[in-house]
């Protein structure tokens, strides 16, 4: 894939059958890279939060399955076919909330039985994953320039947690929203929440931030509420890791008070996301699974103890909002609104992937 000059790639495929990705848990402190060519190391990166956001999960699983299909020297189609299944199990297995894995998977492993031979689906599986993220840079450049047409001149975002380049593999979808209004001179500031328990947004979000010259200002979560009522925020935007039929929203864990806040004091609550976070056979929120996560990111803070020995602690890694609450989904092809059921559908494209 070409690399622009500023443009952040956080996943790339090298030659040679290796993967290159950034350790998102080092940064901001430490930009490093790990460099596999073992898709097991790609599954443990996944769970471990060296790679993160919906739309680079499902980019990386692509390219797990590439790296899957290259073990096992000459074997026949079926037992790379079987070979090929039980990586994308272990793959699946690793975020169980965002629906982009499990679509990245599928598509993967469609191209692969299609092909004649196993050389083939070798090579399939490559050309597949490079596509998926190629496509999926595009799609968010797509989102950014939709979200920023809703946007007044002069704007104050606020977002949660990290939805930029480091989340979709090389531009954002709520932060795509915010590069693109700053482009086109909308976008005065972003406020950024911290993002507890990891601090994706006081990590991540400010880094990226930073990096584009995008002024910012970092909050704490519960800062929200205040800077909404002072009307120091004209809108709120974030990403998604799962939207269900009917437009309720699985996204990282306090984004339902955010849209509650928004709601009560008059500031549109948008979410951005391309069509592969639409899980069309979920027909509601309550059906999304939520990831529950060790206790410890809770009761530790950059691996110090912040809390009594023995202290209970609960972390679910997502909360779903409501499509009530919701002003608009935004995605690359187009703005839907109330009813969802019908606009979301609408959206669906004749181009775009399957989600059957």
């Amino acid at each position: 894939m070409p690399r622009s000059e500023n443009r952040l790639l956080p996943i790339e495929w090298l030659s040679g059958g290796r993967i290159r990705l950034i350790d998102q848990t080092r940064l901001p402190q430490d930009e490093s890279y790990l460099e596999t060519s073992d898709y097991r190391d790609l599954a443990a990166a996944i769970r471990e939060m060296k790679v993160r956001g919906a739309p680079l999960i499902g980019i990386t699983a692509a390219y797990a399955l590439a790296l899957a299909a290259h073990e096992g020297g000459d074997a026949g189609k079926d037992e790379l076919m079987s070979r090929l299944r039980t990586a994308a199990e272990e793959l699946r297995a690793t975020r169980p909330t965002a629906v982009n894995l499990a679509w990245a998977l599928e598509r993967a492993l469609a191209v692969a039985e299609a092909a004649a031979d196993p050389d083939s689906a070798i090579d399939a599986l490559e050309a597949e994953a490079r596509r998926i993220h190629e496509a999926e840079i595009a799609a968010n450049q797509r989102i950014g320039a939709n979200g920023a047409s809703l946007l007044a001149t002069g704007s104050t975002l606020l977002t949660h947690c990290n939805t930029g380049s480091l989340a979709t593999g090389g531009y954002g979808t709520a932060l795509g929203i915010a590069r693109a209004a700053r482009e086109v001179g909308k976008l005065e500031r972003v406020y950024v929440t911290e993002t507890r328990p990891l601090l994706q947004g006081a990590r991540l979000t400010t880094w990226e931030l930073q990096r584009d010259g995008i002024p910012f200002t970092l909050v704490v979560d519960s800062a929200a509420g205040s800077l909404l009522r002072r009307g120091l925020v004209q809108a709120v935007v974030v990403g998604a890791d799962r939207i269900a039929a009917n437009g309720d929203v699985a996204n990282k864990i306090g984004t339902y008070p955010l849209a509650v806040l928004a709601r009560e004091n008059g500031v549109p609550f948008y979410v951005a996301a391309p069509i592969s976070t639409i899980d069309f056979n979920t027909s509601r929120g309550d059906e999304i699974p939520i990831e529950e996560r060790s206790p410890i990111e809770v009761t530790t803070l950059a691996g110090v103890e912040t809390t009594m020995g023995g202290a209970t602690a609960a972390n679910p890694a997502f909360d779903i909002t409501p499509s009530a609450y919701v002003t608009a989904i935004i995605t690359e092809n187009g703005v839907a609104r109330a009813p969802y059921e019908a606009s979301l559908a609408g959206l669906l494209r004749e181009e775009a992937p399957s989600r059957g």
